[in-house]
């Protein structure tokens, strides 16, 4: 199937060659391409360029009219929490009634709650539930997603987990790449006994997800009141002997050295980062770890944000993602998330669709094939409707302006 699409007002992200990753100032730089045009050929993009250049409608299966549209790589979106049961819309009022997320977690709520849903809710209707959220997040243009596990504590339920993320994965075309994050928090039988908890991860679960190939990171909740520098480094150092990679939640709330140790153990993101410190910035700078902000995670609870302006004046990368998940962002919209990054955080669109997109990519580990328009990588795009420039899209927060999406080279319906 060969699809031409011909007279794109804005070409967004076009890279002749493959980039890994954008760091500092090159976020303000966004190469685009006016007045142009975009070859698909199967689920790989053939070629791109200006109209100027365009080859003859003749030679295509299906011609598609861009006039007046945006066109740029689908989001990608390194950091979400999809598969879960239910939802805790009775936490969200308590949230507005004063209660913080750790007095609601301390009286039962927050992932435990999650966890006890999860785990009465069997494997179909888990899978049913996930399904209907992935279809939205496609709808809303995004074209690769990471999920984690971590709301089922218990390895029955984390297996489960991922089981469904494995189904999903095989059913869409979206990419899809899974993380075990059984050290999400202390079940309440453990909450004294961190070590045995610990032990169950590393003697017991991370060795039955790895015996069925279900994930290809690992993750923990590196926090005051969660998981120590010590704990998680355990956790990592277990995960990398079966070939997971770190992927780790650090800086919500309080910074205690865990970007140090993430970065030690070579982890491919730290995530959150609404707290960092000078030495933060300085240990990130000589990194390939990329620093991951979730910024609709900071406006649903009202934290602070990720210091992005800070971080890329030192020169570091910022990726972006929804961090989607029933509890603190019950929203995978990553068009909510780049206006958000534009409008709290103070990035430029540049720097916001660079982050969602090819250091998302990075983020993910799906850069090869993801995050840019660049020749052979996977055709997944976002067309716009009618606007004036790419501006539109985060200035226009609450407008849906995606037209169509195309995932390896198939028009999503």
């Amino acid at each position: 199937m060969k699809i031409l699409i011909k007279n794109i007002k804005e070409l967004l992200q076009t890279r002749e060659q493959h980039v890994e990753m954008v760091s500092g100032l090159d976020m303000k730089k966004l190469p685009k391409i006016d007045h142009a045009y975009l070859v698909i050929n199967n689920d790989l993009i053939k070629e791109f360029g200006s109209m100027n250049s365009c080859p003859s409608d003749e030679n295509f299966d299906q011609i598609i009219d861009a006039t007046n549209r945006v066109v740029l790589p689908t989001w990608v979106d390194s950091h979400t929490h999809l598969v879960y049961a239910g939802n805790r819309t009775l936490e969200f009022v308590d949230r507005i009634n004063g209660l913080s997320y750790e007095e609601i977690f301390n009286r039962g709520g927050g992932i435990l709650n999650s966890a006890k849903k999860l785990q009465e809710t069997s494997e179909d209707e888990l899978y049913e539930q996930s399904k209907k959220r992935l279809e939205e997040v496609i709808s809303q243009g995004t074209g690769a997603v990471e999920i984690k596990s971590g709301y089922g504590l218990t390895v029955e339920s984390e297996l489960k987990m991922l089981r469904v993320i494995k189904r999903l994965k095989e059913n869409y075309p979206i990419a899809i790449k899974a993380t075990f994050l059984g050290a999400h928090a202390f079940p309440a039988e453990y909450k004294e006994n961190h070590k045995g908890y610990i032990d169950l991860i590393i003697n017991e679960m991370i060795p039955a997800i790895a015996n069925e190939n279900l994930a290809e990171y690992i993750d923990a909740f590196l926090e005051t009141g969660y998981f120590s520098v010590e704990e998680t480094e355990r956790i990592m150092e277990a995960g990398k002997k079966y070939g997971l990679i770190p992927k780790i939640h650090v800086n919500q709330f309080t910074a205690i050295e865990g970007i140090a140790a993430c970065v030690k153990h070579g982890a491919l993101s730290v995530d959150h980062l609404e707290i960092v410190t000078p030495e933060d910035i300085e240990i990130l700078k000589n990194s390939k770890t990329m620093p991951v902000a979730l910024p609709t995670c900071s406006f649903f609870i009202s934290i602070p944000y990720t210091p992005a302006k800070e971080m890329m004046q030192a020169g570091l990368p910022i990726a972006l993602a929804s961090d989607s998940n029933p509890g603190t962002t019950p929203s995978g919209n990553m068009n909510f998330v780049v206006a958000t990054a534009c409008i709290k955080m103070k990035m430029t669109p540049e720097e916001a669709i660079n982050a969602a997109t090819i250091n998302g990519a990075y983020a993910m580990g799906v850069g090869h094939t993801h995050g840019s328009i660049t020749k052979g990588k996977k055709a997944s795009i976002i067309i716009s409707k009618p606007v004036n420039s790419f501006y539109e899209l985060p200035y226009a927060f609450a407008s849906n302006l995606i037209e169509t999406v195309i995932l390896n080279g198939k028009i999503q319906s």
